[in-house]
């Protein structure tokens, strides 16, 4: 069974469910342009504010398929090039997609499924899920941009050492890191993270759009350039529609309905 990306609306959310459950919802390069098209369709859609990013079942996923992998070695080495490709323009759209993206982790992520989460804006995991970047314990190094994303997140020694010893850290350790964002209950992953999406579906559009921007520019960035950036986005900003909107609901004290 080849994986599927299986999509549903949630009011103002829509659900993505990573589908393979035979394989552990394994990734595979039938997934990835699927992805893609849907991030560039939710993209344009106004009844879409946020997406929360889900494993079907028991697990979110445990990344590449290693029979793929397996056979991938008596190919060229440009094919599985040209599926890592694929995975980073998965991972490239998540981070630049304008609207927050939520991870709701059960079970396990490993893998390129570790490297999902981390291209998430947003983490909820259960307290029982485990993280594994299992790419040195079959000999191989990591992709999904996950040492770039470690590297951004955690000291240099603690990111080396998930990325070379291979060992599974567990939910409640990366929330103490500040990986995860919130921890639920086995089994409450994904209604906690629609839950915080709804959250945000309530807030402005354009102010969180900027916030992504300005998080995605600001690790490369000097801080005169942050500084510069800042002014244009909270200029554009103040003379929206919803800036109107939610400074007269604060002075009110009334609830902002946001455009």
């Amino acid at each position: 069974m080849t994986a599927q990306l299986k999509s549903e609306a949630r009011g103002q959310t829509l659900l993505l469910r990573i589908s393979n459950p035979e394989q552990r919802n394994a990734l595979g390069p039938e997934l990835y342009a699927a992805a893609v098209e849907v991030l560039n369709a939710a993209e344009s859609s106004a009844d879409i504010r946020s997406i929360v990013l889900a494993g079907e079942g028991a697990w979110f996923s445990a990344g590449g398929s290693l029979q793929r992998l397996q056979a991938n070695r008596q190919q060229p080495p440009e094919v599985q090039a040209q599926s890592i490709e694929g995975l980073h323009s998965w991972i490239e759209a998540l981070r630049a997609f304008p609207k927050p993206v939520i991870a709701a982790v059960e079970g396990a992520a490993a893998g390129a499924g570790f490297s999902l989460v981390l291209a998430c804006d947003l983490v909820v995991a259960a307290r029982n899920a485990v993280f594994v970047m299992a790419y040195s314990n079959i000999a191989l190094s990591p992709d999904g941009g996950a040492s770039w994303s470690l590297a951004h997140a955690l000291p240099r020694q603690l990111a080396a050492e998930l990325l070379m010893c291979g060992e599974r850290i567990d939910a409640t350790r990366l929330h103490a890191l500040g990986v995860v964002n919130r921890l639920a209950d086995a089994g409450q992953a994904l209604d906690q993270a629609l839950l915080l999406a709804e959250q945000l579906n309530a807030r402005a559009p354009n102010a969180l759009t900027s916030i992504k921007e300005l998080l995605l520019e600001a690790p490369q960035s000097s801080l005169n350039a942050q500084l510069a950036a800042e002014k244009l986005h909270f200029v554009k900003n103040l003379h929206h529609a919803n800036a109107g909107i939610g400074i007269a609901a604060f002075l009110d004290k009334t609830k902002p309905r946001y455009e």
